[in-house]
């Protein structure tokens, strides 16, 4: 028979997914290389959830400031910085990207060339 016991007692099972699916993001973001990009969707769909793009933004919202995760290689399915243009993380993303090499051409970066595969 099962003991009634509060939900924060027990294991939760959705609380270790939504965990995991964290680590996972962390973890192909790291994969990254030096000069080389990912979409939002595509970080989402290494991890197993295609549908699942604008959570993994959300999840890079809440890195802290001395996160080494290189968050600035994660861009948008348009080829562009998701941060209102001009503002201090659209302009810090801009230059860590620019001083891995990667060109902006009218704002957008040409994915064939820099899209992480």
């Amino acid at each position: 028979m099962r003991k009634n016991t509060p939900q924060s007692a027990q294991e939760n099972p959705t609380s270790r997914a939504v965990q995991d699916f964290v680590d996972a993001i962390y973890q192909q973001i790291h994969a990254i290389p030096l000069g080389k990009v990912a979409t939002y969707g595509d970080i989402a769909k290494a991890c197993g959830y295609p549908s699942h793009a604008r959570y993994v933004g959300s999840v890079l919202k809440k890195l802290p400031k001395n996160s080494t995760i290189p968050w600035h290689r994660v861009i948008n399915s348009q080829g562009r910085i998701s941060f209102p243009e001009n503002s201090p993380a659209y302009l810090k993303q801009h230059a860590r990207l620019t001083s891995e090499g990667v060109l902006f051409i009218n704002g957008r970066i040409r994915l064939k060339q820099y899209r992480h595969h």
